[in-house]
């Protein structure tokens, strides 16, 4: 097959002056590069397009791809996970990875925890803080956590995201409300073991690939996976994959969870324990990244003994299915 591939470059928006959180969450070039690789080794021709802005040139020549590999985050709005799939659904060019709406939904974390909740799937309580007035309205039992309701990458996430009383919250929320220009997601804190799900397939087809447990070191930020404790990674973080009562409770949740929002072909389910040990869902990452080394996705499948390659087989023969015969 042709397959495009498209992205947004770090380095791209580097240059025109975004700062590296904004950028965060954006692909490095050698992602791009292993991408193009595994899929070459898998028989595969390959075009970059880039952003999604790229890409609607490209389709309005009159471009087209056997299949996309979707990489492209976006940088503005709600939506902004879903313009390269909503450009290529309207141009009907089959693609990798999740539709419009579940990338949308899963983006908004309250909406994404709605979903869930309304299926039956167990989510710790939580309210939404638009503006300053909403903080008084909150009535939740400390301590809290907050965060930014629409980034990934932990942008946001500090050890100030714990939250131990109202004038934490009153601080706590006009600091995310002034520093990333959206609304704020306040949950009840869970303090159990951590869990990130790898999910391959879709649908029915869909499994859990392994489950990752995150276990922070000792350091600033102890408690929390924080933006600059996964910028740390290496020196912060000591993951591994976990087989165990707990552990298979979190793959069965984060697997109806991802049935439940409709991810696709691969990606990844964050799961936390609260008091009692049960297991809770925390969102979802149908656009995972896939760095070969960096990324949780690609980790969860080293720790299996699944290598590169064949992550990238599975992801794209999940997405076959899609293409016309």
């Amino acid at each position: 097959m042709n397959i495009g591939i498209t992205f947004d470059l770090r380095d791209d928006y580097a240059k025109e002056g975004y700062t590296e959180e904004q950028i965060a969450e954006f692909d490095r070039l050698e992602t791009i590069e292993a991408i193009e690789s595994a899929l070459h080794s898998l028989g595969h021709s390959t075009e970059r397009i880039g952003t999604s802005r790229a890409l609607a040139m490209r389709l309005s020549k009159g471009d087209r791809w056997d299949l996309v590999f979707n990489s492209a985050e976006g940088m503005y709005g709600f939506g902004r996970q879903a313009l390269a799939p909503a450009l290529l659904d309207a141009y009907e060019v089959p693609y990798i990875f999740a539709d419009p709406l579940c990338l949308t939904v899963t983006l908004h974390k309250a909406t994404a925890k709605q979903v869930v909740r309304d299926s039956g799937i167990r989510t710790s309580d939580f309210a939404v803080v638009e503006t300053l007035s909403d903080i008084a309205r909150v009535a939740l039992p400390f301590p809290l956590f907050i965060k930014p309701i629409a980034e990934g990458t932990s942008k946001g996430i500090s050890a100030a995201s714990k939250i131990h009383d109202r004038g934490g919250l009153q601080s706590g929320c006009e600091r995310l409300l002034a520093r990333h220009r959206q609304p704020v997601l306040v949950e009840v804190y869970l303090p159990g073991r951590e869990f990130t799900v790898g999910i391959l397939g879709t649908g029915s087809a869909a499994y859990a690939l392994g489950t990752m447990e995150i276990v922070l070191k000792d350091g600033p930020e102890p408690e929390i996976y924080s933006y600059d404790n996964k910028k740390h990674f290496d020196e912060r973080v000591a993951p591994r994959l976990v087989d165990d009562a707990t552990s298979r409770a979190a793959a069965d949740l984060a697997l109806a969870a991802w049935k439940c929002l409709g991810g696709r072909d691969g990606g990844r389910v964050d799961v936390r324990c609260d008091n009692a040990g049960e297991v809770n869902f925390l969102e979802a990452n149908p656009l995972a990244g896939m760095h070969p080394r960096d990324s949780d996705l690609p980790l969860i499948a080293r720790m299996t003994d699944l290598s590169y390659i064949s992550l990238i087989e599975r992801i794209v023969a999940s997405a076959s299915t899609r293409t016309p015969r």
